[in-house]
Formats: C-alpha cells, sequence, structure tokens
C-alpha cells in the first residue's frame, strides 16, 4: 500500500526554482508593471521585460503547465500543477507570466479536446503562445450560469451562424481577441470585433455583452451541434480546480500577514499574538488552509488517476470550500490588521474581495453543494422499518446472537451479558 506526503526531489527542485522566481522577479515586476503581460504585444517596452522572463520559464519546461505534452506542455498532471498554482497563485500576474492563465486556459482545453485541426492552427496554437487572448462567454442575465435558463440562439442561414443573445460576467471580454459563445445549440467561436458584438461600459473586468445579428462562418462552431453542455462541463471542471489551487496560495498570503502582524503589535500590555482571540484565529485559520490543501490534492491525484467527469464530486466541493476558507481567513487576517486591514494599502481587500466572487464564478456554491449532496446520497438506502441500522438496541440483539453457542456452554456468561444490557439501557 503507498500512502505518503512527499515530493519527489526532482520536481521540488523545480518548486523551489518558480518559488524563488516569483518572490525575485514576478512580484517586483506586477508591483511596477500590473498588466506587462497583456501589453506585451502592442508595446515594445513591455515585451522587453516580459519576454526575457517567460525565456527563463520555458527553458526550464514550465511553460503551459496546465497542457499535456502532445499539446505543447510538460505533461505533469493535475497533482504536480497544484503544488505549482499553490506558487503562481500568490502573484496576480505569475499564471499569464507561465502561460497558464484564465480564461485562457478553459478554452484551450475544449479547442485541444474538440477542436478540428484547422482550428487548432488558427486558434489554440495562438493562444499558447499568447499572439491572442480569449474569453469564454457563457454567464446570462435571466439565467445566471444555468444552461437551461439560457436564450443566446445561433441559427444557421446559409454558411453561416446568426448569434442573437445577451451574455453578462464575461470576464475580459474587452480584450480578448476571440470569444467562446455559449448557446442553446452549441459553442462559437467570435472575433471580438465581428459586427453585432457590443461590449457595455459596466462592468469593466466581468463584461456584460450583447449580441446582434453576429455572423460567424459555420467553421467557427466548436465541437457537435448541440454539444454546448458536454464542452462547458469539460471546462468548467478542469477551470474550478484550478481556481481552487491557485486559492491556497491566496489563503496562506493572508495567513502569513495575519501571523506576522500579530508578532509585530502589541495591545493591552502584550503581542496581540498572545490573545486567545487572535489564537483561534491563527489555529482556524491554519486548520482550515490545510484542510483545504489536503482535499485539493487528493481530488488532483483523483483526476489524474481516473478523469475529470469522475471526480466531479471532489471537484463541487474543492470549488465551495475554496470560496469559504479564503473569505474566513482573509477576515480574520483583515480583523487582525485593524485600521490598516480595511484599507487598500495592502493585499488584504482584493483577497477578501476575491473570496465572494470565487463563490458566484463557475457556478454559484449552492448549486456545488447540491451537487455533491446528491452525489454523496447515491451511495446510501434508507433503512427499513422505524429504527435506523445505528440503532443500538437492536444492534446489542444481532449481536447477542454472534454468541449464543457461548452463552449455551456458559450460562454466567449469558448473566454477565445481561447485566450489560440492563446498565446500557438505564444510562439511556
Amino acid at each position: 500500500m503507498a500512502w505518503e506526503f512527499s515530493t519527489d526531489p526532482e520536481f521540488q527542485e523545480q518548486l523551489d526554482w518558480v518559488a524563488e522566481f516569483c518572490r525575485e522577479e514576478v512580484e517586483p515586476l506586477e508591483l511596477v508593471f500590473p498588466y506587462a503581460v497583456r501589453m506585451r504585444r502592442r508595446d515594445p517596452k513591455m515585451a522587453a521585460l516580459v519576454d526575457p522572463l517567460q525565456g527563463r520559464i520555458k527553458e526550464r519546461g514550465l511553460w503551459a503547465v496546465f497542457l499535456d505534452r502532445e499539446l505543447g506542455g510538460p505533461g505533469f498532471g493535475q497533482l504536480k500543477l497544484a503544488l505549482l498554482n499553490e506558487i503562481l497563485g500568490r502573484y496576480g500576474s505569475a499564471p499569464a507570466l507561465f502561460g497558464c492563465q484564465a480564461p485562457d486556459t478553459g478554452n484551450m482545453e475544449i479547442l485541444a479536446a474538440y477542436g478540428t485541426d484547422e482550428q487548432k492552427e488558427r486558434w489554440l496554437i495562438p493562444l499558447m503562445n499568447q499572439e491572442i487572448w480569449s474569453a469564454y462567454s457563457m454567464t446570462e442575465p435571466q439565467g445566471g450560469s444555468d444552461p437551461d435558463l439560457f436564450v443566446t440562439t445561433a441559427v444557421r442561414d446559409g454558411e453561416e451562424w446568426v448569434i442573437n443573445g445577451e451574455k453578462w460576467f464575461t470576464s475580459a471580454g474587452r480584450h480578448a481577441d476571440i470569444i467562446l459563445v455559449m448557446c442553446t445549440n452549441g459553442i462559437f467561436v467570435v472575433p471580438r470585433g465581428t459586427p453585432g458584438v457590443e461590449i457595455l461600459d459596466q462592468p469593466r473586468l466581468h463584461d456584460h455583452i450583447v449580441y446582434t445579428d453576429v455572423r460567424v462562418p459555420l467553421d467557427h462552431l466548436l465541437g457537435p451541434e448541440d454539444g454546448a453542455k458536454v464542452l462547458a462541463q469539460r471546462r468548467l471542471g478542469g477551470g474550478r480546480i484550478h481556481h481552487a489551487m491557485r486559492a491556497i496560495a491566496q489563503c496562506r498570503r493572508a495567513f502569513d500577514m495575519m501571523c506576522e502582524r500579530a508578532l509585530s503589535r502589541q495591545s493591552h500590555g502584550k503581542l496581540i499574538a498572545d490573545h486567545q482571540m487572535v489564537q483561534e484565529a491563527v489555529a482556524d485559520s491554519y486548520a482550515e488552509i490545510n484542510m483545504l490543501r489536503l482535499l485539493v490534492l487528493w481530488t488532483a491525484w483523483t483526476i489524474d488517476n481516473s478523469s475529470t467527469a469522475e471526480s466531479r464530486t471532489q471537484i463541487a466541493a474543492c470549488k465551495f470550500t475554496a470560496a469559504k476558507v479564503l473569505r474566513e481567513v482573509a477576515y480574520r487576517a483583515i480583523h487582525v490588521f485593524g485600521s490598516l486591514g480595511v484599507t487598500d494599502l495592502t493585499p488584504l481587500q482584493a483577497l477578501w474581495a476575491g473570496a465572494p466572487a470565487m463563490s458566484v464564478m463557475d457556478g454559484v456554491d449552492e448549486v456545488h453543494k447540491v451537487t455533491v449532496a446528491r452525489n454523496v446520497l447515491k451511495g446510501y438506502q434508507p433503512h427499513d422499518g422505524h429504527w435506523p441500522t445505528d440503532y443500538l438496541p437492536a444492534m446489542r440483539q444481532r449481536a447477542r446472537a454472534k454468541f449464543a453457542d457461548a452463552f449455551t456452554a456458559d450460562p454466567e456468561l449469558r448473566q454477565y451479558a445481561d447485566a450489560m444490557e440492563r446498565r446500557a439501557g438505564r444510562s439511556h
């Protein structure tokens, strides 16, 4: 039986390199030039800063770490990716520098899985090389992320599809070169500049887009017609576990800040670390972060040894647990920081604000809790009669049958068992 929590030395060396690289190179870059990676295509000064760093990443074999080898990635699998994301998730621009940024990762995955050779050549390879950017347009104002309530449709007209509908929360839509639009009858690749694509002014980060008579060629359908739900589940399953991986890093950042602050400030004549309520915050956060981490690593291991589809229950549990732990740990850290914690002079406000977003993106937490409950309950059966299986009087009666021969051979043993049963009855 193999059961351990170690990382092989060769990959640990990679993790150590990534940690140092992010601390020494990525963090300074994002503090001074926070949008450098996305600006590099049109700004030679940004390219001069970003390209050498990405060159070093590629030399280490760490580019596009989420992809299999045949698609240009290292083929690490989900478990190693989880260990990497525990580092990358601490820095906002690290995923983009390493070629594994959302929402492009999910879009690349379904292009790789369902795209034709021509579609891969046209869109997947440029996405992998960050020559273009993408967005995923799924959620709708009237139906949220419930595909059964979607109304955006694509109707065939000769050699084109005509798309009409309205999408809400299309993250980074205004900055994308292509948008994968989920319609009632399929997922379609729509270049952002296509006539009829209207990106509204608000919200700025998660865009509200109206599609009015948007025409795209027939070969812009991704996968089979009427296959939108299947493709979406393939895409979102991987995205959810990746969000959870990065959430661990965000929780740890808030936790590190909390602990440092607790040892640095005094209140009522002693370090705040010596106050029991602060100690409770540290202890609860420590336990919750490590429970989340083990859940995520177990889920990643399960995906590697089965599939995303077969790990659906675990992925759903990771999704809502990550949001909950991030919310709780970030709030405790803010509280320990006091007035400084409620300003934007530390990362804490952004970390806390990320928790509600995590709770609603890729499906609200309540939906995933329903998924977990339904799938878990499939493994159980109702009990017969009035009493549960663990009803102690009935359990004792069944257990006594095991000793029937011994009671016959030794009446005193029966008397002893009867006495124990009477004692147990009085205790209830």
